[in-house]
């Protein structure tokens, strides 16, 4: 059982029409496409069950770009709300015995830092997953878990309906993005636990009563900019953060959020290699129960995350970077998220994002993109002057309504730079608003 907004609903009820419609032979992939949230799950579920193969699809991406995607994911069948099953073509070169096989999620990297990529987990490694995540996640255990994120993500699914139904809870799913919604549904649950973006837990933390707190909540997808997570951990009695990758799940989790990079112990079942305090390094991992972390892992059972950081002296790991946002000064190494703390840490800086621009001299320089109604650039330019050592300050500064940020709150720093890097550098004081 789950709830739908403000709807119970049984999923095993639509097993003789999924059954109609998709017949015996569930052994193939199938790309599921529904704007009807209730019955993608309940499609999900059953084909899990069943042990097909799945590629959830957000209902917002176009037909015929997912019917290229689910393509690119080798599925052999399209499913949309009228559950009638469309063939998918074969790639090039691919013959029926070569298509890839069932019994999988199938997911596509964010794209953040590159072009996505197709991910394949089997459902008997999601299983260890949500077994260990379940078990080592005590603090939430009694917890109902309230999903205001797309169930078609990694994060909503996994973390959210499937430990919630491992551990016999009816998990609330939120589809709707009206945050007043949200904050109503979760005064109405008992114990509720929260798994939303960190834009939409930022917005919640804005919109409550002064005398009112939300009970618990879990962050992931990206690190709290400062000024979010001191308003966030003010305003939430238990604040929890999960870290991961798609290509393994969920990797660490923080049972009680002091700083936002702290992103918490690994999962037990996980092996996990990272740099020291002084020299952060990539983050590694691997499976300690044997048998490769992805299903379609080349080499060895080692998966790098593409992230850099350290293991603090109680062994929880520390995010420092992205390894590819890492920005080389001139033999230094920047790390933006310094940068955007320090510019976030004055008065009238909403939003900060720092990112690479290349530089024939230093190789690279940092360029910065900020949201103020108060500071021009001119005026910021001179407090990084006291604030950043040389090689952090921004050699490009430029003022912008609001930071182009991803429904998750993600920032991909790649597009940032694509769009913003060859600017004429912005030095120009601008009139602030009054």
């Amino acid at each position: 059982m789950f709830v739908l907004n403000d709807t119970p609903l049984d999923p095993t009820a639509l097993h003789p029409r999924l059954q109609q419609a998709l017949g015996d032979d569930l052994h193939h992939r199938y790309a599921l496409r529904m704007r009807d949230t209730g019955l993608g799950l309940a499609t999900l579920l059953y084909l899990k069950d069943h042990k097909a193969g799945v590629f959830p699809i957000h209902a917002d991406i176009p037909a015929e770009a997912a019917k290229q995607m689910a393509t690119k994911a080798g599925c052999d069948w399209f499913l949309e709300d009228d559950l009638v099953p469309q063939p998918l073509p074969r790639q090039p070169g691919q013959t029926a015995s070569a298509r890839p096989g069932a019994g999988v999620l199938v997911q596509m990297s964010s794209g953040t830092t590159g072009a996505a990529k197709v991910i394949t987990r089997s459902w008997d490694n999601i299983s260890t997953e949500v077994r260990h995540y379940a078990d080592f996640f005590a603090s939430a255990a009694k917890m109902t878990p309230v999903i205001a994120c797309p169930v078609t993500h990694s994060y909503g699914l996994i973390p959210g309906v499937l430990v919630a139904l491992h551990r016999g809870h009816v998990p609330v799913i939120i589809d709707a993005v009206n945050p007043k919604y949200v904050l109503r549904r979760l005064r109405e649950v008992s114990n509720p636990v929260l798994y939303t973006s960190p834009a939409m837990l930022h917005t919640l933390a804005k919109l409550l009563p002064r005398d009112e707190e939300l009970n618990a909540a879990v962050t992931s997808g990206t690190v709290l900019p400062d000024p979010w997570f001191q308003l966030i951990r003010a305003r939430t009695r238990h604040l929890f953060q999960q870290y991961g990758c798609s290509e393994v799940g969920c990797i660490a989790i923080n049972q009680d959020l002091q700083a936002p990079c702290d992103v918490g112990h690994p999962l037990p079942h996980l092996d996990l290699q990272a740099g020291a305090l002084d020299t952060p390094g990539p983050v590694r991992v691997q499976l300690t129960t044997g048998g490769p972390a992805t299903t379609d892992a080349a080499g060895g059972n080692w998966v790098e995350t593409g992230d850099l950081g350290y293991l603090a002296a109680d062994g929880g790991l520390v995010f420092t970077a992205r390894a590819d946002d890492m920005i080389n000064v001139a033999g230094l190494n920047v790390y933006p998220q310094d940068v955007e703390r320090a510019v976030m840490g004055l008065p009238g800086v909403e939003d900060a994002v720092a990112f690479r621009m290349p530089d024939p001299q230093a190789g690279a320089r940092v360029g910065l993109l900020f949201v103020s109604a108060t500071l021009s650039e001119t005026q910021l330019r001179a407090q990084c002057a006291d604030l950043l050592a040389d090689h952090q300050k921004p050699a490009q500064l430029r003022r912008l309504p609001a930071l182009p940020r991803q429904a998750n709150g993600k920032i991909s720093r790649r597009e940032i730079a694509e769009r913003y890097a060859s600017d004429t550098d912005h030095t120009a004081d601008q009139q602030v608003p009054a």
